[in-house]
């Protein structure tokens, strides 16, 4: 109960924030056509009392009023609609800003590894929409509350015993909150599914993935893989919507047999001379209200528990993530490096798939590593040795399960936030290929240029990208991507030279991360790039003490570093120069030797 009465004050908060004249004009409206039903019942008593006493003037009068009272409960909520209807799309708009705010305010990208909140996620995006039947149902519920107040009033006049027929309202409504507590544990048990489901649907969906779909002939095995999913869930929620429909019939049977008892009662006392026609027509006109009235509160109720638990999902993914507002925080200027980075007895484990606490195998295991200030350092190694999880720790989208690194002899965890990560430029290999005008796909990388040409310019020449961009129709401004209304679409390649021109934006990052930079490009393209690379890195080191750190699975390149870091098996095999490593005849020169020989 606590949390469907916390869910509805924050509904009225939002709204209230949203817009105060909408929101007051809206709960006017619904309290009006609300109040406006028992009145009406009243008429009619009058109504019918006057016309058996043969007094047409004023049985008159009181059709009239009776006439104005139903108009107004009829159309009094249609425009209340109207009124919040509005509002609550502003609403899951906000909604939606906070949930994008609390996913990207955290430290790192543990939650989007842990399956409790990849669940908490896959649910809010189902919940979230449901905010404007959350507000509906708390209008109207602030509605009945008056209706069901003016409503034993006038019961009371006609038998105080009618008074407790608010009681029978109580099983329907607790059994309405256990229902819905049974279904929505269904809905958290399969999330993991429709979250599958749903990805399938994605993927089948996006031209991206068309060819290699239509080339494998794949669109059967995604229809049964996504039918199979969606079954899973049918079938839990089917069951889950069975048990908890037996349970709200009994709720309501409950209410009924009481309800069919309170009618013989009115009736009963109009037999024995106690009550008139009029308070006959007016118990039953009230009391079929009030069946009604406990019915809509019952399913509205169950609309405003829904939404207090994906405002208590939200509250507990923004605990587990320890989410920080992502608006509020002002850049910093980047921190200079004067002695280098450390890494002590590291280890980085990825959560199991199951949840629980027990980790997979450790990607990484006691990495130990000096990384000095200034440094152009390679990380090379085989696929899956734990490359890209290392650079991901250093940049601190992970925390390490164990050990600490140190910048300059100072935790990581301990700086302030916002300073370090204006202190890191990345350019990650699962880049993303932002469908925006080149400004701002690639100006995107540092805010603080204001998009500016001179600095977008010079971050497509560091990732020769300029030609490329100087050919498009509208240069700098050109859109990127399949636009409703034309854009340029690019090459595997071109879209990397974008993303690699974004990384060079901020002019000297403590921390530069180029990881697999050239995956896409050709061997001419590679070598002038890095070439390139050599020449931002030395700019770096030179204003910032930064380090420069590039991954890649081709040795022709890597000789250019000061310092090669080997991983193999998730932990640090070798680390110094190509000379000393080639000398030294462990695994870089073993790699080194099978990738030359495939040139050959």
């Amino acid at each position: 109960m606590n949390v469907t009465l916390r869910g509805c004050s924050r509904i009225a908060r939002i709204c209230w924030r949203q817009d105060r004249r909408r929101i007051v004009s809206a709960v006017t409206l619904v309290l009006l056509g609300a109040a406006a039903s028992p009145l009406l019942a009243l008429c009619l008593r009058w109504l019918t009392h006057e016309a058996l006493t043969g007094k047409t003037a004023t049985a008159a009068l009181a059709g009239c009023f009776a006439a104005v009272l139903l108009i107004a409960s009829l159309t009094f909520g249609h425009f209340a609609h109207i009124l919040y209807f509005e509002l609550a799309e502003l609403s899951v708009l906000d909604l939606d800003a906070e949930t994008i705010a609390i996913v990207n305010g955290g430290p790192g990208l543990g939650h989007f590894e842990r399956p409790d909140d990849v669940d908490r996620m896959t649910v809010l995006r189902q919940e979230m929409p449901r905010f404007n039947s959350a507000l509906k149902a708390l209008l109207n519920l602030a509605g009945l509350a008056l209706s069901g107040t003016l409503t034993l009033i006038l019961l009371s006049t006609v038998n105080p015993l009618l008074l407790f027929l608010p009681l029978l309202a109580l099983p329907p409504v607790l059994a309405g909150r256990w229902a819905e507590e049974i279904s929505d544990r269904s809905r958290i048990k399969t999330a993991e599914q429709s979250r599958l489901a749903l990805n399938i649907f994605k993927l089948t969906t996006n031209p991206e993935a068309a060819k290699e779909l239509r080339a494998a002939r794949l669109g059967a095995l995604m229809i049964r893989r996504h039918a199979d999913h969606w079954n899973a869930v049918s079938k839990e929620l089917w069951k889950a919507h069975l048990k908890d429909t037996w349970i709200r019939a009994a709720g309501q049977l409950m209410f009924a047999v009481g309800y069919a008892g309170a009618l013989l009662l009115v009736v009963y006392t109009a037999i024995a001379g106690h009550a008139t026609v009029g308070d006959v027509v007016l118990s039953i006109m009230l009391a079929v209200q009030m069946n009604a009235q406990v019915s809509t509160a019952v399913i509205l109720s169950q609309d405003l528990q829904r939404m207090a638990n994906a405002f208590r999902r939200l509250d507990e993914l923004a605990l587990s993530i320890g989410a920080k507002s992502v608006v509020s925080e002002q850049p910093s200027a980047a921190m200079r490096i004067e002695r280098g980075i450390d890494l002590i007895d590291v280890g980085f484990s990825y959560p199991t798939d199951g949840g629980g606490e027990q980790p997979r195998r450790a990607a990484l295991h006691g990495i130990n590593l000096h990384l000095p200030a200034g440094a152009t350092v390679a990380v090379v190694g085989e696929n899956g040795a734990g490359k890209s999880t290392l650079v991901k720790l250093l940049s601190g989208l992970y925390e390490p399960t164990e050990g600490e690194i140190l910048v300059d002899g100072v935790p990581i965890e301990k700086l302030p936030r916002s300073k370090w990560q204006s202190s890191i430029s990345a350019t990650f290999q699962d880049f993303v290929r932002f469908e925006l005008p080149v400004r701002y796909a690639v100006g995107i990388g540092d805010l603080e240029t204001k998009f500016s040409d001179e600095a977008i310019t010079k971050s497509l020449e560091s990732a020769g990208a300029a030609r490329m961009v100087a050919a498009l129709d509208r240069g700098i401004e050109t859109e990127l991507g399949k636009q409703p209304g034309g854009g340029a679409v690019l090459s595997g390649g071109q879209w990397q030279t974008i993303a690699l021109a974004r990384g060079f934006m901020r002019p000297a990052p403590s921390l530069l991360i180029l990881d697999e930079p050239t995956a896409s490009l050709d061997p001419l393209a590679e070598r002038s790039l890095f070439e390139r690379y050599v020449q931002k890195a030395n700019k770096v080191a030179q204003h910032s003490g930064g380090i420069t750190l590039f991954i890649t699975h081709r040795f022709s390149t890597v000789r250019v570093a000061d310092l090669i870091v080997v991983v193999s098996g998730g932990t640090i095999a070798e680390v110094g120069t190509h000379e000393s490593l080639i000398d030294a005849g462990g695994v870089y020169a073993r790699l080194n030797e099978i990738q030359a020989a495939g040139y050959r």
